[in-house]
């Protein structure tokens, strides 16, 4: 069929948009669209897109076709959307997932069925561990990255009891797992709550009473900015300090919340003010696509669709996974947060900052403040076994 298509385009008897949507490796997207944490997956969506606009609808200089589907943050919904893509759209390469236990209910399945999948957010422990995967990379981090280099931080600033929060399911116990393996303080307590969870009175009144040195929470999306608003109104954000990692303290979330996250110190790999040339190219070109700063979320879909681009550019199809993940491998691209290297387990070595939620003129945003790890290895990696 493809050579059908092939000689009718070399007669023009198709047209020329037609014949490059036939040529097109096509790119599964499965990503969060509604619910209150809609906006991340928007932002991973975007990211990538921009990448794709940036070359007249293609990656490497190949045609791709972007087919993005909406799991809804439910891990059921993500397993037919993949089986769809496989097996209706013999797609091969997927990206998106928000979630870590969408994560969970869809990676495992399609790598065993010869697909590649580059998480451009969710990163749990397991599959950067003992289920690890040659068809699996992960563009963004580790789940617990982002909170070993809030735990080392809180460290060094003399916090002597800690008091923890994050949501009851994978990626919320991956990062307190993160925060405790690099602080050395007391834990005050250990707290973890629904996943969607809106109001957050009975965890703080339980918190004041345990009246700890700092809090450390994990809570994306709508759950951070509640959280975070009902901290203000308790007046604990006048005596307690709060940290975590930049999933709760993105630009969308600071436009929500405003004043309440005001100097709250937050990790991350990623900042729109590194200064690096990728970088700078980035923010300025995002900010005139869709006329806001862009998000951790948005950087992590970017440098996934440059990443493709970069194995695209190498093997000029799909048709060889092997050589595509050869390509991957080699991660031959300029990422936004500069240094960019995968690990044994496909798991990237990068650095990890430690960023301000600060006020400018335009708003709230995140100041990049000190660079605590360089090159840093997710503690999983010892046990993949590939």
């Amino acid at each position: 069929m493809k050579k059908f298509i092939a000689g009718i385009c070399a007669l023009g008897i198709m047209t020329a948009s037609t014949c490059l949507a036939a040529d097109a490796v096509k790119i599964g997207m499965i990503t969060t669209l509604s619910t209150k944490a809609g906006y991340l997956g928007e932002e991973i969506r975007d990211g990538f897109k921009l990448a794709m606009d940036q070359e007249g609808g293609k990656l490497g200089g190949v045609p791709v076709e972007l087919l993005v589907e909406d799991d809804g943050g439910k891990p059921e919904k993500g397993k037919q959307i993949a089986e769809r893509f496989v097996e209706k759209d013999g797609i091969k390469i997927m990206t998106g997932i928000v979630f870590s236990n969408v994560a969970m209910a869809v990676v495992p399945k399609v790598v065993r069925d010869e697909v590649l999948y580059l998480s451009a957010n969710a990163g749990p422990s397991k599959l950067a561990g003992d289920g690890c995967h040659p068809n699996y990379f992960s563009v963004s981090y580790q789940n617990d990255n982002l909170d070993e280099v809030v735990g080392q931080y809180v460290t060094e600033a003399g916090h002597k009891n800690v008091y923890l929060l994050a949501p009851n399911y994978p990626a919320g116990k991956d990062h307190l797992a993160g925060f405790k393996r690099y602080y050395k303080g007391n834990i005050a307590g250990e707290v973890y709550t629904t996943l969607d969870q809106s109001d957050y009175s009975a965890e703080i009144a339980t918190l004041r009473a345990a009246n700890p040195d700092a809090v450390f929470f994990f809570l994306p999306g709508g759950m951070g900015i509640n959280f975070l608003k009902q901290y203000e109104q308790a007046g604990l954000n006048k005596t307690i300090p709060v940290y975590g990692p930049g999933f709760s303290f993105d630009e969308r979330i600071l436009g929500a919340v405003g004043s309440a996250a005001l100097g709250v110190k937050n990790g991350s790999q990623w900042t729109h003010d590194l200064d690096n040339p990728a970088n700078r190219e980035f923010v300025a070109a995002y900010q005139k696509a869709y006329g806001r700063t862009p998000t951790l979320y948005a950087s992590q879909g970017y440098d996934t669709a440059r990443l493709i681009a970069s194995a695209l550019k190498a093997t000029g199809k799909i048709d060889d996974l092997a050589a595509v993940r050869t390509a991957l491998k080699k991660a031959n691209f300029a990422s936004v947060r500069g240094n960019f290297a995968f690990g044994t387990n496909q798991h990237p070595i990068q650095d990890i900052y430690i960023r301000e939620v600060v006020q400018t003129e335009t708003g709230f945003t995140n100041k990049t403040i000190k660079k605590v790890f360089a090159n840093h290895v997710d503690a999983y990696a010892g046990e993949c076994k590939m």
